[in-house]
């Protein structure tokens, strides 16, 4: 071989290592310049349109910061986990978050997908606000890195419980729930509640993703109850609805945040009428609201019930980076918790817990095809 083959060779290795280097060096340079934040919910499934609801308004936050500069000089960069609405999925999601090193994270949507998670992000020391869990297990742990921007299942359920007892005069009950830790929280809280005070004539869990509850629809409408509550979401739900209906019930249903969807009108048709939720006020007719309200139906449609608090949750993470001026997480979980916060829901601010100081909770109920807040 000639001297300068061999030259030629040995010029074009140390080339292709220098082009590697250069990409690993430029690579490294972007990341830091980069403020990494998770986004967790059920972004396929039976559960989709709440994780959608969620993603579409942090991502209507974060252009909004990044259109302004970014934070602390970076830009902000979404990485997306679908926990498919399963424990097991949220944990996976959750690790692989603390692998990227996420600044915080939004989310998630089920109790029973934030409970499990908030154990891998204490233990990482990531922030956790998550905008729909309602149980109360998630604050009552001491976990300084978790919060949440909605109420709880034992406010939620007081109030659903003390309106069917003191308003509707309520006499005989059935309450179902769907055996996860949202559903049959909500179902032990209001059971507390009701005490003596009215005849329990039923309390049975019922399977999720079934697409037939004929037999407990039955067996409901044989006890002719007052009133149903319901510990659960709102596929199963407004089956359960439509087929107790179907057979001639007349008592309303009643449940918490997670039937509160425009999906359970749709499948339960007419019979939805009358049902009843428990959860925060119409954000979209909140004054700090509207601005949101149209921007997200420009990009993405009409905002769903939960997509306020996501936005809500996303400012306040970025809002205490800010303020701590640094990504490190102690600095950012004490910011979090000494924030004061005006959202689109409202004013923010947490207890001890991590809890909304002062939840704001009304009722809804279907009318006319969809779900109207009850003045």
């Amino acid at each position: 071989m000639k001297n300068t083959d061999r030259d030629r060779g040995g010029f074009m290795k140390k080339l292709v290592f220098m082009l590697m280097f250069f990409a690993l060096i430029t690579g490294c340079q972007k990341k830091a310049e980069e403020i990494k934040i998770g986004v967790a919910g059920p972004m396929t499934g039976d559960q989709a349109q709440f994780g959608m609801d969620e993603l579409n308004a942090v991502k209507l936050a974060v252009e909004e910061w990044n259109a302004k500069g970014g934070l602390l000089g970076k830009k902000i960069v979404i990485i997306e986990g679908d926990d498919q609405a399963d424990p097991k999925q949220a944990v996976t999601v959750a690790k692989w978050f603390a692998t990227e090193k996420v600044a915080g994270v939004i989310g998630h949507y089920n109790s029973s997908c934030s409970i499990p998670a908030s154990e891998v992000y204490n233990k990482a020391g990531i922030p956790q606000i998550s905008h729909g869990s309602t149980n109360p297990t998630l604050t009552d742990r001491d976990y300084k890195n978790v919060s949440r921007v909605c109420g709880r299942d034992d406010q939620i359920a007081r109030i659903a419980a003390e309106y069917a007892l003191n308003i509707l005069k309520v006499k005989n009950v059935v309450i179902l729930h769907d055996k996860t830790t949202y559903g049959q929280g909500f179902a032990d809280e209001a059971i507390k509640i009701i005490g003596d005070k009215a005849n329990v004539l039923l309390f049975e869990g019922i399977n999720t993703g079934e697409k037939d509850y004929t037999a407990i629809a039955t067996k409901v409408h044989a006890l002719a109850p007052d009133i149903i509550f319901f510990g659960g979401f709102f596929p199963e739900g407004g089956l359960i609805i439509k087929e107790y209906k179907g057979l001639g019930g007349k008592a309303p249903l009643i449940g918490g945040d997670g039937i509160l969807n425009e999906e359970l009108c749709k499948i339960a048709g007419p019979a939805a009428e009358d049902t009843l939720a428990v959860f925060g006020p119409d954000a979209a007719k909140l004054p700090d609201a509207k601005a949101f309200a149209g921007d997200y139906e420009k990009k993405y449609g009409k905002p769903g019930i939960f997509s306020f608090y996501a936005y809500d949750a996303t400012n306040v993470l970025l809002t205490a980076i800010k303020t701590a001026g640094t990504v490190e997480s102690a600095k950012v979980i004490d910011a979090i918790r000494a924030i004061e916060y005006n959202g689109v829901t409202g004013h923010i601010k947490f207890d001890a817990k991590g809890d909304p100081a002062k939840p704001p909770l009304v009722f809804w109920k279907v009318s006319g095809g969809s779900f109207k807040q009850v003045d």
